[in-house]
């Protein structure tokens, strides 16, 4: 049963009643194999909790990075699209909702940094002042913040979001989108200044490279040790060279490398 959330502006709305929301959600996502949050020992443990923020155009794969990267990184998933999906049974995409929505990751962002637990802010954070109020908040709790901009052209981003199929995982709780809606929410997104310490990433590559370039900044910023980032780091050059001792016996016969 979906929560009956009335349109409440949100001036009107107490904490009493955010807090609400934060635990009917916490039930909803508890009972579900994707947790919001889920510790495990094999995940990366980042020296103090981070905000990632990821920027771009719809399709241009946030929540495929979001997704993957939650199960590398000890860090809780905060996801917009499925948040809208848990609180509303007729999803209507207005301001109001957005700004329900909005208002609610900001709360379980605040509480999970707070908690020392680092977030991905699976939400375009796609205006200037969102992204100020962000930053302000995680600087309050003493928290890192990380913001990714996703590059893609316009046209494959397009591509890619009008053919979303929610039998998938990532677009499971995705939005419909056309031609229409997809241009009116590009023609809303600020682009990060430099003033703004982002980084960049390619929308088209895989995750395994973008994780590579996601960790090396981390790495920069002095969040992450030497030994763990070079674990996530590709290594192409070492691939199926030289034999793991860990993978059992050797296959002789499969050894020799041969090039024609």
């Amino acid at each position: 049963m979906l929560y009956q959330l009335s349109y409440t502006p949100l001036t009107q709305q107490n904490n009493t009643t955010v807090y609400s929301l934060f635990c009917h959600l916490g039930k909803s996502f508890h009972n579900r194999e994707n947790l919001v949050y889920n510790r495990l020992m094999n995940k990366l443990e980042l020296n103090r909790p981070t905000l990632i923020l990821m920027y771009g155009f719809p399709g241009s794969g946030k929540t495929y990075f979001a997704r993957q990267l939650t199960q590398d990184l000890q860090a809780a998933h905060v996801q917009g699209d499925r948040i809208r999906s848990e609180l509303f049974e007729e999803p209507r995409y207005d301001q109001q909702e957005n700004d329900i929505v909005e208002h609610l990751m900001q709360y379980m962002a605040e509480e999970f940094l707070t908690a020392g637990i680092s977030v991905v802010y699976d939400m375009n954070a796609c205006r200037l002042a969102q992204r100020r109020y962000l930053r302000e908040m995680a600087r309050n709790v003493k928290a890192q913040v990380v913001l990714i901009w996703f590059q893609i052209d316009s046209e494959s981003a397009f591509l890619r979001a009008s053919k979303r199929d929610r039998r998938k995982t990532d677009d499971k709780y995705s939005m419909p989108i056309d031609r229409s809606l997809f241009e009116q929410s590009a023609g809303r997104m600020q682009n990060p200044s430099n003033l703004e310490d982002f980084m960049v990433i390619s929308g088209k590559h895989t995750y395994t490279t973008q994780r590579s370039a996601f960790f090396k900044r981390l790495y920069d910023l002095g969040i992450v040790s030497t030994d763990a980032t070079h674990s996530k780091m590709v290594k192409p050059e070492l691939v199926n060279l030289i034999p793991n001792p860990r993978a059992g016996r050797v296959d002789q016969s499969r050894r020799n490398i041969v090039i024609r």
